[in-house]
């Protein structure tokens, strides 16, 4: 792991009643599709992360799941969703929620940084098998 990510159990405060600078701490991150939490309420973890390329088409049967860019352009290709097949663009300032059991592959063509919020324990590359881009749960920057 390099030295500027921090690999931790969640801090006692859980980044609660305190300012997180969420440009601070994506900057700390030095590979793409490496979700790092930043805070949690409830059961839910806010992550940062960076994007470029294309991920892989996963969904994830229990939950929803919450993007919401920061800086750049992300497309979130969509397979079987209320709209049917489609693709949602997001740029900086926007958000999207992708509905629980919907598959979906974000792409990015140049880097672009996100939030996402999702419940705790959550496999980025949702139910499959784990691969090469399964990131372990629970990495606090």
């Amino acid at each position: 792991m390099p030295p500027s990510i921090h690999h931790t159990a969640a801090p006692a405060q859980r980044g609660q009643c305190q300012s997180i600078d969420l440009a601070g701490k994506i900057a700390l991150i030095d590979g793409h599709w490496q979700p790092r939490v930043v805070a949690e309420m409830n059961d839910y973890q806010f992550k940062v992360v960076k994007f470029e390329g294309e991920f892989l088409w996963h969904s994830h049967a229990d939950t929803d799941e919450t993007f919401i860019v920061l800086e750049g352009e992300l497309r979130i290709d969509v397979r079987g969703g209320p709209a049917g097949d489609t693709a949602i663009v997001l740029r900086a300032g926007q958000m999207a929620v992708v509905p629980k059991g919907v598959e979906h592959k974000p792409c990015a063509h140049a880097e672009v940084k996100v939030l996402l919020i999702e419940p705790r324990g959550v496999a980025n590359t949702g139910e499959g098998a784990a691969g090469e881009r399964t990131v372990e749960n629970d990495q606090w920057i």
